[in-house]
Order: C-alpha cells, then structure tokens, then sequence
C-alpha cells in the first residue's frame, strides 16, 4: 500500500477501495483521520472535493494499511455501532458482533419491560449485552461480571458516558464476585436472577480463525481444546444461581448448539431451544431453569 492517500476526499475513498477496503470502512476511517464524527458519512457525500492535508492523507493511509492487517475497524475508529448505542472499545475488549444482537433480542423477548427483573450477563468484556437489555429495559436491574480489570474499565466507561445503571462485577465467572473497584457502591448481588446470559470464549485452541483475531483479547476467544470450557463451567454454575423459571441464555459457535443443548439436558434444564443469527446459523441456545408454576414456564418458553 502506498504511503500515503490522495489529497481530496473522493480520491482517496477510491484509492482505499482500490486496496481492498470496502466503502463504509474507507468512509469511516477517513472520518476519524479527519477528526469528524461517524455519523458525518454525509458530509464526504457532500464535500468529494474538499482537501486532505499531507498529515491528514498520511494518516488515513495508515489507517487503511491497520485495518488491512487485521486490526478491527473498531479498535481503529474507538467505537462500535450495538443495539442502537455507541460503546468504545479497544483491544482491551471484543469488537462486539452484529450476530451477539441475537442474544440480546431473545433476553428482551423473555423480560416484559415493566418487570422488575434481575439480570446477570458473564463475561460481559465491553458491556454490550448489558447495556443493551439495560437500555430496552430500564425497570430490570443488570449485572455484569468479568474477569479482567481492564474489560470492565471498558464496559464501566461505556455505561458511565450512556447512563445507564449496570452494575459491575469483578469475577471468574460464578466465584468470587466483588464490586468493580471503581463503583465500590454496588450493592451486593442478589442470590438468584430471573435472566443469565453470556457470550463466553468457545473457539477451539486449535481454531483456523484465530489468526484473523490475534488483535483481540485471547482470553476472551479461547475455551480449552473443544472449545466449550467455559460453557461447561457456566451451565453447571447456573442452576444454584437461577430463580425457578429463570433463563439461561448462551452464544456459541455455529457448530456448538447441539454440544450445548446436552450440557442443559445434563443439568436438568427443561424447554431447551436455539436462535438463529443473521446468516442462518444456531448461534444461541437457551433453557428454562424448572421451578415456577408450569403455566407460567409454558408462557415464558413461548415467549422465546
């Protein structure tokens, strides 16, 4: 890739798309060297003559050859377009995928929105899903845990600048949860939720994709040599976590569902069923958590 891009705005978004840059990415990027805002696509519409300074031109050059090598558009730009709201990230988290839109779809179809209900993501990394639910449903009351420090920086900025209530958690997926050290103030969590929902690590250590992601966070990709340790460890954990009725609901890889379907059976989960993502692939799977009335259980499997 050369150097540097051309001098105005419609050549150099050709000559990004020349080195096999899709539109919006071109458009996106040249946004951000230009220190506008991405919502502006319509000004480079309306400006195709307008001039790139040579520190400007330089700059979305590198961007382009960044994004190129792999780097994540978001990582690039610092922020990712999710479930109608703008989260910054960077490669401290996951760049949150439209497909992780399924899981938060199925959560809001199982929470009427005057329900007081509580709701706990794991491995909540950049706080998307959280803040997703808490955003839909502002009667619910959303907790979030990770492991990292610096995921939860993250995901606490996202929804400090949002206002929106989530409430951190640091821990290891079911043991040893404490409040996030900058919102000591949380309270202490309840002992069973009516909603879990996770997106955890399920690539194989092995997987073939895994070189295309060496810019994000391995810890959050990788589960062991099937790829499910981390699912395994949050299906056994729920049960003492769930109120009867409550759902669990779980994001995996393509060829995951049926794996996962077994662990809920294993652990006497009932109404076991999967969600489609947007190219067609199971990519969630859910159970109800037994216990509660069985017409209310009924109502609620319909739900999904």
């Amino acid at each position: 890739m050369s150097a540097t891009a051309p001098d105005r705005v419609d050549a150099a978004l050709r000559w990004a798309q020349q080195q096999g840059l899709d539109r919006l990415a071109a458009q996106w990027l040249l946004l951000h060297a230009l220190g506008r805002g991405l919502h502006e696509r319509a000004w480079l519409l309306a400006h195709p003559d307008a001039p790139l300074a040579p520190e400007q031109a330089a700059r979305f050059a590198h961007l382009c050859q960044q994004h190129r090598a792999g780097l994540p558009l978001a990582y690039l730009v610092g922020e990712r377009g999710f479930y109608g709201l703008t989260l910054q990230v960077d490669a401290r988290v996951l760049d949150p995928r439209p497909d992780t839109e399924t899981l938060v779809d199925w959560a809001l179809a199982l929470l009427p929105p005057e329900a007081p209900a509580q709701v706990l993501d794991l491995g909540t990394g950049s706080g998307a899903v959280a803040l997703a639910i808490q955003a839909q449903r502002p009667r619910a009351q959303v907790w979030a845990v990770d492991v990292s420090l610096d995921a939860l920086a993250v995901a606490a900025a996202n929804g400090a600048r949002l206002g929106l209530p989530v409430r951190w958690l640091h821990g290891d997926w079911w043991h040893g949860w404490r409040p996030y050290p900058g919102d000591a103030a949380v309270p202490a969590p309840p002992a069973r939720f009516d909603l879990v929902v996770s997106n955890p690590p399920y690539l194989r250590d092995d997987d073939p994709h895994l070189d295309a992601l060496r810019h994000e966070p391995r810890q959050a990709l990788v589960a062991g040599p099937d790829g499910l340790a981390a699912l395994r460890t949050i299906v056994a954990g729920a049960p003492a976590r769930l109120a009867p009725g409550g759902w669990l609901l779980l994001e995996h890889g393509w060829d995951q569902a049926a794996a996962v379907a077994a662990l809920l059976r294993m652990h006497r989960f009932g109404a076991v069923q999967h969600h489609h993502d947007l190219a067609g692939h199971v990519r969630c799977t859910g159970a109800l958590w037994p216990g509660s009335d069985p017409t209310a259980a009924t109502a609620r499997a319909a739900a999904g």
